[in-house]
C-alpha cells in the first residue's frame, strides 16, 4: 500500500511538472533566450539584480560583473 501511494505521488508530481507552463524558455520567436548569470531560476533578461551582488541593475555600473558595484 505504501509503496502504490508513493508510486502515484510521484507519477502525478511527473505529470504536473510535465503540464507546467514554461514562461522563460523562448522569447515570441521561437528562440530561446534562458541566460542565468547567478543561477537564481531568473533569467537575466527579467532579472533586477542579474549578477546577485545586493546592488539593483539600474543601480549597478556593471550589472554583469558580481565583483564590482
Amino acid at each position: 500500500m505504501k509503496t502504490t501511494a508513493i508510486l502515484a505521488i510521484g507519477l502525478t508530481a511527473m505529470a504536473i511538472s510535465a503540464c507546467a507552463p514554461r514562461y522563460y524558455d523562448n522569447d515570441r520567436y521561437g528562440h530561446s533566450s534562458y541566460s542565468d548569470r547567478d543561477r537564481d531560476g531568473v533569467p537575466n533578461r527579467y532579472d533586477r539584480d542579474r549578477d546577485n551582488d545586493g546592488v539593483p541593475n539600474y543601480a549597478d555600473r556593471r550589472p554583469s560583473n558580481p565583483y564590482r558595484d
